[in-house]
């Protein structure tokens, strides 16, 4: 049977499944239900020192439903970081390490563009017990005009100066959350480790506009008739997130070897997980994925993963992590590839551009397209 424990910056996790900065985790209950229910572990919903700068609005949220199943496979949202007061989030850590002390907690954080306020809110959260800090710097709505979220995440240099404040004070381990929002996210990502961190979480929402009401003809969600661009979530956002789990895995794998990565990004069955893994992923984290299914899919998670390893003789998460890393490469490559192939006989001749038909554009298209469910 395979094993789904994993040790991550000297924590260990009883399997890899992590509950998401978010709504799933909004308060100690909620914290506490899941582990009840066998997650790995949790991240808290994002903290600050003043909660009275976050005013949240309703509604803010809008689902995307394919329109024959209604399955729902994209999900904004425009809601800001947790509007609790700081010594309300200080009261739950302590209480959920005293209650579950075997199970991670990691305390997700952040401030605006200052040393003493990076100072205190490490210092008082760590005081707690939580067992690593999660540093969000990649919220990409609500909270930029603050010099706080992805206004951070954005700028490498932004990047390091905080991480270097926070590595001055840090005590447990630190993980610094990235926004895709960006165009290489490597160079914050490189920003963060170089400053100390001792690991990575790729990748926050996707910046992104829902739709527009055909019959009011105004943005969705609406609040009192007007929006703003919000993060997109959920599976379709998936292919993203493991682009740049992959580049962030590379990042490690080559300059920070030792070095952590929390893969997040439409993670909903054992075999999402899998591929997080196989590009090199330490753990994987669950946010909108929780919201759809409630927190009992912990069971159909760990059974997924679970049997995707038996399938493959994997008797454990580090005997596959990373396995797939090595199998990305360049376009040049590839054509190299594909010419030693064709030489043998063992692959089918391409479609030269010239010889695509309007007629057959479907057709054709199909005949060098691969699925994957």
């Amino acid at each position: 049977m395979a094993d789904l424990a994993t040790t991550v910056d000297n924590l260990r996790f009883p399997n890899p499944f992590l509950i998401g900065s978010g709504p799933p985790s909004t308060h100690g209950a909620v914290i506490a239900r899941a582990f009840e229910e066998g997650w790995g572990g949790a991240v808290t919903k994002t903290a600050c020192l003043d909660a009275t700068r976050i005013v949240n609005v309703s509604p803010r949220y809008a689902r995307l439903r394919d329109p024959v199943s209604g399955e729902i496979y994209g999900w904004e949202n425009i809601e800001l970081i947790s509007d609790r007061p700081f010594a309300a989030w200080l009261d739950d850590f302590r209480r959920l390490k005293e209650r579950f002390p075997d199970r991670p907690l990691i305390a997700s954080v952040t401030e605006e563009c200052s040393r003493d306020a990076w100072a205190e809110i490490v210092t008082r959260t760590q005081e707690t017990g939580v067992d690593a800090l999660e540093l969000n710097l990649s919220c990409p709505h609500g909270l930029p005009e603050r010099r706080m979220g992805s206004a951070v995440g954005q700028d490498p240099d932004l990047v390091a100066r905080t991480c270097a404040w926070v590595m001055e004070f840090a005590r447990v381990p630190v993980w610094a959350k990235l926004t895709p929002n960006i165009t290489r996210i490597d160079e914050p990502g490189r920003a963060a480790l170089r400053a100390g961190c001792h690991g990575l979480t790729a990748i926050n929402t996707v910046l992104c506009v829902m739709g527009i009401n055909l019959e009011t003809l105004r943005p969705e969600p609406t609040v009192q008739g007007y929006s703003e661009p919000g993060g997109y979530s959920g599976r379709a956002i998936r292919p993203i997130a493991l682009r740049m789990n992959v580049e962030l895995a590379r990042l490690i794998r080559d300059e920070y070897p030792g070095r952590s990565l929390s893969g997040i990004g439409g993670i909903e069955t054992g075999q999402d997980a899998a591929q997080f893994l196989l590009v090199g992923a330490n753990t994987v984290q669950i946010c909108t994925g929780v919201m759809k299914h409630g927190y009992g899919m912990i069971r159909t998670l760990c059974d997924g993963l679970a049997a995707f390893m038996d399938r493959h003789g994997f008797d454990s998460v580090e005997a596959f992590r990373g396995h797939s890393l090595e199998f990305f490469t360049s376009h040049e490559e590839l054509v190299r590839r594909y010419a030693e192939a064709r030489r043998r006989g063992q692959a089918a001749r391409g479609l030269p551009d010239e010889e695509w038909s309007p007629a057959e554009l479907a057709r054709q298209s199909e005949t060098i397209a691969e699925d994957l469910q």
